[in-house]
């Protein structure tokens, strides 16, 4: 291990992360605790995390931007699914309305992270690419590293991949300037990644692209700009037409997935439905009628139904079926088809990283966040001093990014006015929590692979990570935050110690 350079003065939190759960704690903090002192120490070179690594074709957001953006900050274009510069230009932004670029110390991996009991300081080690290592101290730390890996996404492990004589490429990992034009390309997955790649790619020079999934996924078309927010902007002011069609977003949104839950048959219906109408003779029910119900996985959406133009066009073309084995010239289907291709995409998934991958420990013994429980959907049992993001699964990230910095702000209000230096959600040993599936009632692959990763959930609040984003804003605005569970340790009692 390379040496460590010397320790600086302690800081009020670390921050891990310059990407969208970063950035939203970074204001947050900065709005409601001015006097705070605190960086933000992130891997890459630039603001962006997600929107930064990923720049496969088409990129852009799932959802819509009046929810994916900020409460605090409006979005302003006029295409409410946008692209990934578009959202890059968004963080961008805000890192400069708030002055958070003099906070940020980028090409900064963090390591590790040790809670010392007898200081309440966090010692958090970054390594930078020379393999330089620098250790920051602080009182508070903030995981905003994202949910997944950024080293090693999923591999499926399909047989004969060295055979093949073109390219091959995963969608985290898409090669600068890749030309496309003229070549066969056939994308495996069934995704939002997939789904995006497939009509950029078709409708910008490739001679055709076929998705080839093993099991379809439930899509639904929605216009890439949002009517009403775009005629309330002519109107109203910029903040006050943001927060009506953010309200409105959230409100359908909430309605619309406890609807589709409770009537899956006539949801799918419904959804399937519109696939047909906007596909008429190209539609098949292999290929576009999933085997689960609605909202099982994540909904694909598909703005101005560009996948759907793309296959009518004949541009594009989606195969279900299963993968024998890759060729010289392309993929062998276990059904005896072949596709022929010169570009192979692997849109196969991402694995999950929690905590970013970062060797956390508590007066040096490693913590197992697989056997602690998440506290009011962003801290950890008896780990104190301590949050991070995972968003939500069932609506935008962002939503738990806001009502996250709101509470630990308040959190930290309160911790001053005690004199605390440490919080803690207390869970006794011997206590006894009956443990969930943290992700129950999702069945996507990359959740399946990761939950034995995750802390667990238990029945109710405050020990889960809960997927009601109404509910949980507002049970962390209003429940109190010495709620009898949060152990606080003062000053003093430090010092007694």
């Amino acid at each position: 291990m390379n040496a460590i350079a010397p320790i600086e003065d302690v800081l009020d939190m670390v921050i891990v992360g310059a990407g969208i759960s970063g950035i939203g704690m970074a204001v947050h903090l900065t709005r409601d605790c001015p006097d705070k002192r605190f960086v933000i120490l992130d891997r890459r070179d630039q603001v962006g995390g997600t929107w930064d690594l990923f720049r496969y074709p088409g990129i852009r957001s799932d959802s819509d931007m009046h929810t994916l953006g900020f409460a605090f900050a409006p979005w302003k274009h006029e295409k409410s699914i946008a692209d990934g510069p578009a959202i890059l230009e968004y963080l961008e932004d805000i890192t400069d309305e708030y002055a958070l670029r003099d906070k940020m110390r980028f090409g900064q991996k963090v390591v590790s992270a040790d809670w010392d009991s007898a200081t309440a300081r966090w010692s958090v080690v970054t390594e930078t690419a020379d393999g330089t290592r620098q250790r920051v101290l602080a009182r508070f730390l903030f995981l905003g590293s994202g949910y997944y890996d950024y080293d090693d996404p999923y591999d499926a492990g399909f047989k004969g991949r060295d055979k093949f004589k073109g390219t091959i490429i995963h969608p985290q990992f898409w090669p600068k300037d890749f030309d496309h034009t003229g070549k066969k390309v056939v994308v495996i997955g069934s995704g939002a990644t997939a789904v995006t790649i497939v009509p950029a790619m078709a409708n910008s020079g490739a001679a055709h692209v076929t998705q080839l999934q093993r099991t379809p996924t439930y899509m639904v078309s929605r216009p890439a700009r949002d009517a009403i927010a775009n005629t309330l902007r002519k109107f109203l002011p910029e903040k006050l037409a943001y927060a009506i069609t953010r309200f409105k977003n959230i409100t359908l949104q909430d309605i619309t997935f406890k609807r589709v839950r409770n009537h899956p048959e006539k949801s799918k219906e419904f959804l399937v439905g519109g696939v047909k109408q906007l596909l008429g003779d190209k539609f098949n029910e292999t290929d576009f009628v999933p085997p689960y119900n609605p909202w099982d996985q994540r909904l694909c959406l598909v703005p101005d139904a560009d996948l759907f133009d793309a296959i009518n066009s004949g541009r594009a073309s989606v195969v279900t079926d299963h993968i024998d084995s890759f060729d010289e010239t392309g993929i062998k289907l276990k059904s005896g088809r072949h596709l022929d291709a010169d570009v192979i995409v692997t849109a196969t998934g991402l694995n999950l990283a929690f905590a970013g991958k970062i060797a956390i420990s508590l007066d040096g013994k490693p913590v197992d966040f697989a056997k602690t429980f998440y506290y009011r959907n962003c801290m950890f049992s008896n780990v104190p001093n301590m949050a991070g993001v995972f968003g939500y699964i069932n609506a935008s990230w962002t939503l738990r990014v806001d009502i996250i910095g709101e509470y630990i702000t308040r959190l930290l209000k309160q911790m001053d006015v005690y004199g605390a230096v440490a919080a803690t959600p207390a869970l006794p040993e011997g206590t006894t929590l009956q443990a969930e599936d943290v992700f129950e009632g999702f069945s996507s692959g990359y959740l399946a692979r990761g939950k034995d990763k995750m802390p667990r959930n238990a029945p109710a609040l405050p020990w889960r990570l809960n997927q009601d984003y109404r509910k949980d804003r507002m049970d962390m605005r209003q429940a109190p935050i010495d709620d009898g569970v949060l152990q606080f340790t003062r000053a003093r009692e430090l010092a007694q110690a």
